[in-house]
């Protein structure tokens, strides 16, 4: 029989809360929350383990069947029990959601570590429709919510071998909207990677996923400082194209065909000087309204496709 939660006052609900709400619990835990089928699926796919996964069988019926294949126990309280998914068990029948959309089967994996650092399978809960819409980020997510594993990346992970790697650099950004809006656009360039330097958001921030639509797993992601990506991308060769106003020529006349890392920074106050001192050359994006700025977002997606542009040339 497989545990069915309903109450809001079960530890592992609780405790599945406070991960979104938390950052300094996501850090120390080493988990964080990832909603939705298809955020899921690019997350097991790049690599990240599953660690407990919640199914609402009301709204995802035949995905919870393919995953569990049995019978539901109510429970107000709860047991921190669940089920696990034993290797024997651990991929999902190719079984179409009953959603607005439809997605691969979400490739599980093996075993999650635990906090405690040992190996055991993934756990599996059910909530019931009601609670499921009281811990749910947002709406149309099929049913589905896990806490995932941490994993860290290193700057080394962005090379992957490419001869011109184009590398978006994002300083100081703080909104997770907008670079969740920044990783869409990353990702549908095509780019090799994204560091996000002094950030003042973590990685696995709820809104940053949720901005990305996943993005964040499909594009290599790299948190540092400054000082470390500069000397990173000297060390290999990798041209650097700030985004300022001063002492810059328009972004189309510049060579982006070789190794680039497009640098922005905040809207408020741009570039540190760090930056503006190690580039090979300042761009700007031409203003011919009355504003002297773009959203952050919508900047870097242009300068990202004029370097798919001359590349494809």
């Amino acid at each position: 029989m497989i545990e069915r939660i309903t109450s809001a006052q079960n530890p592992k609900i609780k405790h599945l809360l406070a991960l979104q709400e938390k950052s300094r619990l996501r850090r120390e835990e080493g988990l964080f929350v990832v909603e939705g089928r298809r955020e899921l699926e690019h997350c097991l796919a790049a690599g990240f383990q599953l660690d407990t996964l919640f199914l609402c069988p009301e709204i995802c019926p035949e995905f919870a069947a393919s995953v569990l294949g049995t019978p539901v126990a109510d429970s107000a309280a709860g047991s921190a029990a669940g089920r696990s998914l034993p290797a024997s068990d651990v991929s999902l029948r190719s079984t179409p959601p009953i959603t607005s959309f439809t997605v691969p089967p979400l490739p599980m994996p093996r075993a999650a570590r635990s906090s405690a650092g040992k190996d055991r399978p993934a756990r599996v809960f059910h909530l019931s429709k009601e609670l499921y819409a009281k811990v749910a980020y947002r709406e149309g997510t099929e049913g589905v919510i896990a806490e995932v594993r941490w994993k860290e990346r290193s700057l080394d992970e962005l090379l992957t071998g490419k001869d011109s790697p184009l590398i978006m650099v994002m300083e100081r950004v703080e909104k997770p909207g907008n670079l969740g809006a920044v990783l869409r656009s990353a990702d549908a360039a095509g780019a090799d990677g994204v560091i996000l330097c002094d950030p003042l958001t973590d990685l696995y921030n709820p809104n940053l996923i949720r901005a990305s639509i996943g993005a964040i797993f499909t594009v290599p992601v790299v948190a540092c400082t400054s000082a470390e990506a500069i000397a990173w991308l000297k060390a290999n060769n990798i041209r650097i194209l700030t985004a300022q106003l001063q002492d810059s020529a328009p972004y189309y006349d510049v060579d982006m065909t070789c190794g680039t890392a497009l640098v922005m920074g905040t809207e408020a106050t741009g570039l540190t000087d760090a930056w503006r001192q190690a580039a090979d050359a300042h761009i700007l994006i031409p203003m011919l309204g009355r504003l002297d700025s773009l959203n952050v977002s919508v900047s870097a997606a242009i300068l990202l496709y004029e370097a798919v542009r001359q590349r494809q040339r």
